[in-house]
């Protein structure tokens, strides 16, 4: 009774064939590689002012590392910097490492430093600064 109504068997069993042949064909679609290049690079980078923080800043979120020689600056600016690039290295979740009077090594999240580099004086003698003596040389010189 309902055969008549939906056509006949045999275009039925077409029809269930050619939908059965669109399920077995799989939508292709192309992968996606993330295709980044490592181009960490080693930046040497003297400011002259505040206002050229923002570019080391730059550096450091693009994954580079960044050695900052403060020397050419003055002592107000050099700490500004100094905190400014803190901030930045906290929020990439990098790291900060002094190399020397003045000279920093801001470095990103993957970048590992290994070593550690002494500031002591050794003229031989085998002698060391007190704290007070460390203290005072800190807050006379700021060492930048």
């Amino acid at each position: 009774m309902f055969k008549g109504l939906f056509g006949s068997s045999e275009e039925n069993e077409e029809l269930v064939e050619e939908e059965q042949v669109e399920k077995k064909v799989a939508k292709v679609e192309p992968v996606k590689f993330n295709n980044k290049v490592d181009n960490n690079k080693m930046i040497l980078f003297e400011p002259r002012a505040y206002s050229e923080s923002q570019q080391i800043a730059n550096y450091l979120k693009n994954n580079n590392s960044v050695i900052v020689n403060l020397k050419r600056l003055s002592p107000d600016q050099a700490k500004r910097i100094v905190d400014f690039l803190s901030g930045t290295i906290y929020a990439i979740e990098g790291g900060l490492e002094k190399l020397g009077g003045g000279i920093f090594l801001c470095t990103p999240k993957d970048v590992q430093v290994d070593g550690k580099i002494s500031f002591e004086e050794n003229n031989g003698k085998g002698s060391k600064k007190t704290k007070d003596e460390e203290a005072t040389q800190e807050n006379n010189e700021m060492d930048w």
